[in-house]
């Protein structure tokens, strides 16, 4: 009876851990089902500028079916060559599409192409914006999507072109928990870092104080490195001790704006960018914008802000900021 009792006890038991098994594969094929659904997503790219182009050449490597669209006729051209289908307009691009991404200028160009785009997407689909902006347009384009029925996230991107073609760059993300999760793997296919900042506009609130730190810090680091050459220190010395020392950041040790200590940057290229300066006055320009709406104070950024517009006025807007060096060696004497 005993033994008979045991028996039973197995054939349960087996039939229980068949059960878990089979629970355990269907469970996989789920995972792998949604996988290979991301994979094949049908994405439309609008903005195939420096940043926009390798971007969307990204997500088809990623195996996903990217269908672009740019005004700039070589910009179509190359997105072409680089495996992407090529849309008539940008309404027509998004027409089925389960994601839609754009990279473009300023704020009125993306409230601009979302008042175009939004009503034609399928209602439950995903809207991501990876253009720097201001704040209040960002918030103004996810109230939009919210009206049509359309999932929406701000996602500026912080890692220049280099990040852009080598799919490393950071996305700062705004929007709802459930925005942000369909946008992250689509998200991981054009970057290494990914972080939800926040509701509706956060990412861009991020975006801005990450480049108002950036901006100051590369002041600091050049200004210090036209006084090391002042007092007689080569480069090298200067990098080695600060590098490892409290003056340690990233303006300093990995885009260093002398020639010599860090071999990739911009000033090792005659300060081809990379990040243009006429970017970073872009940026110190929304930061500074926010801080006058949030009543906060930022005299630095202010600063900063004001160093770069010089140096964009007299025709460096096209030099990568880190060649802002020169702008602060030029002033000795003059203060």
């Amino acid at each position: 009876m005993v033994a008979a009792a045991d028996r039973g006890c197995d054939a349960r038991n087996a039939c229980a851990v068949s059960r878990r098994d089979r629970r355990r594969r269907a469970e996989v094929q789920l995972i792998n089902a949604a996988a290979e659904e991301t994979t094949m997503a049908t994405i439309a790219f609008i903005g195939l500028g420096n940043m926009g182009g390798p971007m969307a050449a990204n997500l088809v490597k990623a195996g996903h079916k990217v269908v672009a669209f740019d005004l700039v006729e070589a910009s179509r051209n190359q997105a072409k060559a680089d495996g992407a289908s090529i849309a008539d307009s940008a309404a027509g691009a998004v027409k089925g599409a389960d994601v839609v991404v754009t990279m473009l200028p300023a704020g009125k160009h993306v409230l601009g192409v979302w008042n175009e785009v939004v009503p034609a997407m399928t209602k439950g689909a995903l809207i991501i914006d990876s253009s720097t902006i201001d704040v209040e347009s960002a918030r103004q384009a996810h109230a939009l999507a919210v009206k049509h029925g359309v999932l929406s996230v701000d996602a500026p991107v912080s890692g220049g072109t280099g990040g852009a073609k080598g799919a490393t760059l950071t996305f700062m993300c705004g929007g709802d928990e459930k925005a942000f999760a369909a946008a992250k793997p689509v998200l991981e296919s054009m970057g290494k870092k990914i972080v939800h900042c926040g509701g509706a506009g956060a990412g861009q609130a991020a975006k801005i104080c990450n480049n108002m730190i950036l901006g100051i810090s590369m002041i600091a680091v050049s200004e210090a490195f036209a006084l090391g050459e002042k007092l007689g220190l080569s480069h090298q010395a200067l990098f080695d001790v600060a590098s490892t020392s409290s003056g340690q950041c990233w303006s300093l040790t990995t885009y260093c704006p002398v020639p010599g200590p860090v071999p990739t940057s911009p000033a090792n290229n005659d300060y081809k960018p990379g990040f243009a300066s006429a970017l970073m006055v872009k940026d110190l320009t929304l930061a500074q914008d926010a801080a006058k709406a949030a009543g906060a104070a930022t005299p630095l950024g202010k600063h900063a802000q004001e160093i770069y517009q010089s140096f964009d006025a007299a025709g460096q807007g096209g030099v990568d900021f880190s060649g802002i060096i020169k702008h602060v060696r030029s002033l000795a004497g003059k203060a």
